[in-house]
């Protein structure tokens, strides 16, 4: 990475860095689409569901290759010898992720980090590993204003791969029309952000999450809140030669 280039866009991870981290129980939330799928069945259903996502991450960490919330549904139907209905899949998915919603909510400073650095001519980005549907993150980036400050949004579930797989990264620097020397990716994951960005040469931000996996590598930075950004030399340095947007 070459120290000389100058800084165009600011790319930020989802869950743990746009929005705070939550612990879930993970059971819960599949009991809430078990029960859309077989009421009369609801902990050997979801505990079938919790398996197939397991299964799922478990297989992003080893071959990053990505996955579906269909596919997980669909798993899961199969082991209990459920029948594959679709219209019932997309309700339990629905409730699923209503149960998750609480959790999703944009950090306080989210909405006026973005405005700011977009007002300084800086492009702006959001990569996620996430087997959820795309429209279900817009919809909560919209509930946020978030979803208009984001130039271009990129999620696991419509790609092959997760982070930190290059490919996935790539995906959003095509994107958002930068090289990877010109962009900062911000994230709260020391391996899937961090390491995956800094290896296809961009700079990186942690923000601190010390209920994460550990990894050893360095940051560029670490930041507590979304606020600092705006305050780090290399964002300042950049938008002190950028036109407004």
């Amino acid at each position: 990475m070459s120290s000389a280039s100058l800084i165009r866009a600011v790319l930020f991870d989802w869950g743990g860095t746009l929005t705070t981290f939550h612990s879930v129980d993970m059971l819960d939330a599949w009991k809430v689409a078990a029960s859309v799928l077989a009421p009369e069945d609801v902990d050997r259903v979801a505990a079938a569901l919790l398996a197939a996502e397991q299964e799922v991450w478990a297989r992003t960490t080893s071959t990053l290759r990505s996955a579906t919330t269909a596919e997980v549904l669909r798993t899961a139907s199969a082991a209990v010898n459920l029948p594959i209905d679709e219209v019932l899949h997309d309700r339990a998915v629905a409730s699923y992720l209503d149960h998750w919603a609480p959790t999703t909510v944009a950090r306080a400073e989210a909405r006026e980090t973005l405005h700011a650095l977009r007002s300084r001519g800086l492009r702006t980005g959001l990569l996620s590993n996430t087997h959820w549907p795309r429209d279900q993150h817009e919809s909560w980036l919209a509930r946020d204003g978030l979803l208009d400050l984001l130039d271009a949004r990129v999620y696991t579930s419509d790609l092959d791969v997760v982070k930190p797989h290059e490919d996935a990264f790539r995906a959003l620097l095509d994107a958002v029309g930068v090289d990877a020397a010109e962009a900062v990716f911000v994230g709260d994951r020391l391996w899937d952000d961090v390491y995956g960005a800094a290896r296809l040469g961009m700079r990186t931000v942690w923000i601190r999450n010390d209920e994460v996996p550990p990894y050893d590598v360095e940051p560029d930075a670490v930041v507590d809140t979304l606020a600092e950004l705006v305050t780090l030399p290399m964002i300042i340095a950049a938008t002190a030669t950028s036109m407004p947007r």
